[in-house]
């Protein structure tokens, strides 16, 4: 005998959770991929249902990172002046082929697994990325201008976010925090996560509310997802602290590979 859907919902979401909790890669570069995969969940339902579930879980985050000061709000604000406009025109083209009937399903699995191979790599060479823009060898003219014009390369890096995020819910987190990593690697790393995590919520919650006004979102499956993964973020967070860095991201990087490469065949 099969257990309720429910409790499946429920374990998924504790699992994600807890992984979220452990490594901190974003629930939408884990979950999207295991509805889909693992139950068979149909890709548009899996991406609009994982954005609400990643706005809810992601928003006490926020809160805690504003009250210690480690947002940048004006490059909230740079980055938001993109991805939000792209979001929301990427949803209004959505909804016309979905009007239409036109099946863009196979488009979103190929951008998803894409973006999960690139965050895979992102989170496996995070070290090293890290080492190199800090070096004095980075001081060349390609990074002498990407940073002369950071304001404009922010808000063009929003309005790709913008649109991958709400195609395949994937890259509002290792893939963001990477490009500000890059354009402004005097910030503090705390401070970096906390400016892309409150970047994340408002752009996840626009494009998961943008699925749910034409119909792409399970309202079921979002509660069994929450109702498990909230907790589960929190434990995972209490042991993550005792767990070595260095096993736990070449692990989750190997798990977003096959899972891109899985979705891909």
């Amino acid at each position: 005998m099969e257990p309720p859907l429910e409790l499946i919902q429920i374990a998924a979401g504790a699992v994600v959770g807890l992984i979220i909790g452990l490594t901190g890669v974003g629930g939408g570069s884990l979950m999207t991929p295991i509805l889909v995969l693992g139950f068979g969940i149909a890709p548009a339902i899996a991406v609009g249902t994982d954005l609400l579930y990643a706005a809810i879980t992601k928003s006490s985050g926020v809160y805690f990172h504003q009250r210690n000061g480690t947002v940048d709000w004006r490059i909230v604000k740079l980055l938001g002046s993109g991805s939000i406009p792209c979001s929301l025109l990427t949803i209004y083209f959505l909804e016309i082929l979905h009007a239409k009937g036109v099946n863009y399903e196979k488009a979103m699995i190929m951008t998803l697994s894409c973006m999960l191979i690139i965050t895979a790599i992102i989170v496996i060479s995070k070290t090293r990325l890290l080492a190199f823009i800090h070096s004095r060898h980075a001081g060349n003219r390609l990074i002498d201008a990407i940073r002369r014009y950071r304001p404009e390369i922010t808000i063009l890096a929003g309005c790709a976010l913008g649109v991958l995020v709400t195609v395949s819910s994937v890259g509002a987190g290792a893939i963001g925090s990477a490009i500000l990593f890059l354009l402004y690697p005097h910030h503090k790393p705390i401070n970096i996560v906390g400016t892309d995590l409150a970047h994340a919520v408002p752009l996840t919650a626009i494009a998961g509310f943008g699925h749910l006004h034409f119909g792409t979102v399970d309202p079921g499956l979002l509660s069994g997802l929450l109702l498990g993964g909230i907790p589960a973020i929190y434990l995972g967070s209490m042991v993550g602290k005792k767990l070595p860095d260095h096993v736990l991201r070449p692990l989750i990087s190997i798990i977003l590979l096959l899972m891109g490469i899985k979705l891909i065949f």
